[in-house]
């Protein structure tokens, strides 16, 4: 059994204990009405606030490949150093058993500062979305890998409907075609293999590769000196493996508008300065 397999077993087994319900697009724009809104994270993704690449940085403790990264982990202290040092947006793990996370860490750093949040975790019931936006989420993960179309459609659409924006994220081409025909605005092309953790960089630039020439075929091309794709076009987002200036420019210069960080920035002993360097501004 791969370490993907094992936490989507551990999902299950979590989901199951969930109160039995269909959760509609009404229950979750109620929960929005109730909490006060959504902060615009495919917006922010889109104009950063610091430098010209958004930076999706990631509160967590541990991983399944690394074990504990953050021995003195305060999830509040550390959005807050992401957000004063430039980041677009935060990633929040709340996986316990494998990442060490927890709704509660997403519920406090949401009152602690006024970045878009994503709620990083592995989703396989809607009833998980529900919770995204009750414990103050603004956007879902949707892991292609471990979804069946039907499953990744109908999550999509739910989430997308109630003004939740979902980053879908994808290892491969074919993942990446399921994604498209899901209506993905957000892809996240993740250059760790989930099944045996091996982290290749390439994975964005052949996923990009793949964007672009599907956008040549449906526009008839046409160069552009933007970051970001055209309108109507998905946003690619890079994930994992990213620790130098140099990968961001890598990253940047095959087609990703946004990265996705977390080790790097997580083990970094000055963070704001490590934020500063991978966007190239100086720091706070």
């Amino acid at each position: 059994m791969s370490i993907l397999d094992a936490i989507v077993e551990q999902k299950r087994r979590e989901v199951a204990r969930l109160p039995k319900r269909v959760v509609s697009v009404a229950d979750l724009k109620a929960v929005l009405a109730r909490r006060g809104g959504m902060r615009d994270f495919t917006g922010a993704l889109r104009h950063p606030r610091v430098g010209s690449v958004a930076l999706i940085a990631e509160v967590k403790k541990a991983s399944p490949s690394a074990g504990v990264i953050c021995a003195d982990f305060d999830p509040v202290r550390m959005a807050r150093e992401y957000e004063s040092a430039g980041a677009t947006c935060l990633s929040v793990l709340t996986d316990a058993k494998f990442f060490h996370g927890s709704l509660e860490h997403l519920k406090q750093i949401r009152a602690a500062v006024s970045l878009p949040l994503l709620r990083k975790d592995f989703i396989i019931d809607e009833r998980q979305i529900l919770e995204a936006l009750e414990w103050g989420a603004d956007a879902i993960l949707l892991i292609v890998a471990i979804l069946t179309d039907e499953q990744l459609r109908r999550f999509h659409s739910l989430a997308s409907e109630a003004g939740l924006a979902v980053l879908v994220e994808v290892h491969d081409e074919a993942e990446l075609d399921r994604a498209l025909a899901a209506g993905a605005e957000l892809i996240g092309a993740n250059n760790r293999d989930l099944k045996i953790f091996k982290v290749d960089l390439a994975t964005t630039e052949r996923l990009a590769a793949r964007l672009a020439a599907g956008r040549s075929e449906t526009t008839g091309g046409g160069a552009s000196s933007s970051l970001l794709p055209p309108p109507g076009s998905p946003l690619l987002v890079a994930e994992s493996g990213i620790h130098t200036r140099a990968d961001v420019e890598r990253l940047v210069g095959w087609g990703a508008c946004a990265i996705l960080v977390g080790e790097s920035l997580v083990r970094s002993p000055d963070p704001s300065g490590k934020v500063a360097d991978l966007l190239a501004v100086s720091p706070p």
